[in-house]
């Protein structure tokens, strides 16, 4: 199957479950940027709850393109982050495995959201052992091509998971709450699965 989906940052275990049964995927990468979604923002479970994490970026109400979207380093974002993971993940089976190529990936410097989210995806997906074809749009289409399914913005904060009808959350263990959280970050299912994540994926998804 083929899919058309926007950037995300660390994107959610619903973008995940996408990515394991696709054949090829579609990044969208000419849109115009919206705010308050998971372009620039990601949750993590901590030890309070589910926490949110955002990218701070400069004309997030302007409309801009995506590709056009800069992040703005004069907040401490990245300091804060990592320390929000490393509160929320610490103690998980997995974390001392991934910490540190998730914190030389999050620390080199970079300039736009674009470049941010697709490097950060490179490296899920190496961490996953998942190879798949990633390929970026040239263009805005309204619709995606004749075969593609187009799940831009299916994934949403204000937006159900029970309304993706193909997301079939399989649970896993995970560091804080007696409750299973699911659609956090595909960070969560690393730091807690590791090698066994992408199972996990595989068992959370029905296309047909």
């Amino acid at each position: 199957m083929k899919f058309l989906v926007e950037s995300q940052y660390l994107p959610s275990v619903a973008y995940f479950v996408v990515l394991a049964h696709a054949e090829e995927v579609w990044i969208e990468q000419h849109e115009n940027f919206e705010k308050q979604t998971y372009r620039n923002r990601c949750e993590i479970l901590g030890p309070n709850g589910v926490q949110r994490l955002t990218v701070p970026v400069h004309g997030a109400n302007s409309g801009k393109p995506v590709q056009k979207i800069r992040i703005d380093h004069h907040q401490k974002w990245v300091n804060n982050h990592w320390r929000a993971i490393q509160s929320a993940y610490g103690k998980a089976p997995f974390f001392d495995y991934y910490a540190d190529f998730l914190r030389l990936e999050l620390t080199k410097p970079r300039q736009s959201l674009l470049e941010l989210n697709n490097c950060l995806l490179t490296f899920c997906l190496k961490m996953l052992n998942l190879p798949i074809k990633i390929n970026y749009t040239e263009k805005y289409d309204l619709e995606a091509p004749e075969g593609i399914f187009d799940l831009r913005s299916a994934i949403h904060p204000k937006k159900g998971l029970e309304d993706l009808s193909w997301f079939r959350p399989e649970s896993y263990y995970q560091v804080f709450g007696k409750n299973f959280v699911p659609g956090l970050s595909v960070l969560d299912l690393l730091f807690c699965m590791g090698p066994d994540a992408i199972m996990v994926l595989k068992k959370s998804g029905v296309f047909q």
